[in-house]
């Protein structure tokens, strides 16, 4: 095989970004709801990038969020919309493509690691962190008194690190088992 046919998007990539896009939407059904929902949300992003890497698990949270944005009922509590998006919590939504990235290419470049993959998991979630939380800060500022960072993070971070955590060690020990099974 051709370095040139080893880079096009074949039909099992496809398949694979189909059952990524089917695994998220699952996982964001399963929900605790809090100002910040608590989903498996998390969970199917790095399990997806890990297991399907860069290409096929950016993908995969990217078609996500578009089929969720134009109002196909993926995201928590079986939501949809561009209000999701533009609201409190897309910040977080928006993140996944982040969390993907880094996951997916720390899974290409060191995918039998489990250690690196873990980094790779924590890393991604940070960011996803990072970027949710400025956006919540954003969007509660534009409607409400401007709430301090300990406060924000209150709401929107501290609740979530030990579900993260958990979540982190489940995916990268499924992404460390099920890889082998990925073509």
């Amino acid at each position: 095989m051709t370095e040139k046919n080893e880079k096009k998007f074949r039909t099992l990539d496809l398949a694979y970004v189909g059952l990524g896009v089917a695994l998220i939407a699952v996982c964001s059904w399963i929900s605790i709801p809090l100002t910040v929902p608590i989903t498996l949300q998390t969970l199917g992003v790095c399990m997806i990038a890990g297991l399907f890497g860069l290409r096929r698990g950016t993908l995969a949270t990217f078609v996500y969020l578009l089929l969720g944005t134009v109002g196909v009922p993926l995201f928590a509590q079986f939501t949809g919309g561009i209000g999701i998006i533009t609201g409190p919590t897309g910040g977080y939504l928006i993140g996944f493509i982040f969390t993907a990235l880094i996951v997916g290419f720390a899974s290409d470049k060191w995918g039998e690691k489990l250690w690196a993959v873990i980094l790779a998991m924590i890393g991604g979630v940070l960011v996803c962190y990072a970027f949710g939380t400025a956006w919540f800060a954003f969007v509660y500022a534009k409607s409400n008194e401007p709430a301090s960072l300990v406060t924000i993070l209150g709401w929107c971070v501290f609740p979530f690190i030990p579900f993260d955590a958990v979540k982190i060690i489940i995916a990268a020990l499924l992404t460390n088992r099920l890889k082998r099974f990925v073509k």
